[in-house]
């Protein structure tokens, strides 16, 4: 199969940490064409997606004592060319969030690709419809207590209510902009103003699970299966787990009630054309959908030996 990725530079992508070498390295492995693009180099002529498209040579990772190293130079490019993105078999977007005009503008540029011809993951109306803070509002029984306002009186009746609440920016990433909310915080207007833009825009807001500090476990699925997990424990003074702001990783297994959690979730996932998502966890509670370009493929290989690329890859082959 020829393979486009639309990436983020890729010399800024961390070899041992980023999911979407991961997803390349095995996509070459297993004997495929690697090609790459960023956001900015997709377009439309006579009714079809084109992107400028540079073929890449990945030199894989390699684990050495717990940890992935990567040799140096990892990557090797090609020469670019302009063409229609249905002369790939399958187009990965992986263009990390936050979500901006320009991104939904490339999401936009994806419609049209034929999907019969060439699929795209994650399926660009399903990106669209799937900010990664609101989705989850569907799954009632799944998630914790939410609510999501602008109203700083709205906020700090239901702070007040659960006694202690996570505030979180409804396009962050991350853990980008997330507070702990204490109602007898002399702060607490000032953190909803600012967070609101003076009530402006509207904020999640959700109850905060003490079970936190033992871990936000992210696990990934594949078309609404479940094929892998990671535990990402806060460390020092710090309330959040995301690996971004330094949280510590771990191996762990999804529970029953996880497993139930991803089985809620499934139809949903299938029906907007949701691929490849990672979920987060809290205290066996749903607290976020990742869609844009879900990471932890490579915390979950190397803590648990497994080969999720690799899943991946053997999923899409088997689409015909």
């Amino acid at each position: 199969m020829k393979l486009a990725f639309i990436i983020d530079p890729i010399q800024a992508l961390d070899p041992g940490h980023d999911t979407s070498v991961a997803l390349m390295e095995a996509a070459q492995e297993r004997g495929h064409e690697i090609w790459i693009t960023q956001a900015h180099g997709l377009g439309v002529a006579d009714g079809k997606a084109w992107a400028q498209l540079t073929p890449v040579q990945l030199t894989p990772v390699q684990l050495i004592e717990g940890r992935w190293v990567a040799p140096q130079p990892w990557y090797r490019l090609g020469e670019p060319v302009f063409c229609p993105l249905e002369s790939m078999d399958g187009v990965f977007m992986r263009t990390d969030p936050p979500v901006t005009i320009p991104y939904l503008y490339a999401t936009y540029i994806l419609d049209y690709v034929d999907p019969i011809q060439t699929r795209v993951i994650n399926a660009p109306a399903g990106l669209r419809a799937a900010n990664e803070k609101m989705y989850a509002l569907q799954f009632t029984e799944a998630i914790p207590r939410t609510i999501v306002a602008r109203d700083k009186q709205v906020i700090r009746h239901f702070v007040e209510q659960e006694g202690a609440a996570v505030l979180k920016p409804l396009g962050g990433k991350a853990g980008e902009g997330i507070l702990f909310l204490d109602g007898n915080d002399r702060n607490l207007n000032s953190l909803v103003e600012i967070s609101t833009l003076q009530g402006q825009v509207p904020v999640m807001v959700q109850t905060y699970l003490p079970a936190a500090k033992d871990g936000d476990k992210r696990i990934i699925l594949l078309h609404g299966e479940p094929i892998g997990a990671v535990n990402r424990v806060p460390t020092g003074r710090e309330f959040r787990g995301n690996m971004a702001v330094g949280g510590r990783v771990e191996a762990i297994e999804i529970t029953d009630r996880e497993l139930d959690i991803c089985r809620q979730l499934a139809p949903a996932l299938k029906r907007d054309g949701l691929v490849f998502v990672g979920i987060d966890v809290i205290g066996g509670y749903l607290t976020e959908v990742n869609v844009t370009s879900p990471t932890g493929i490579r915390e979950i290989d190397r803590l648990s030996g497994t080969r999720l690329g690799h899943q991946v890859m053997e999923w899409l082959e088997n689409q015909g």
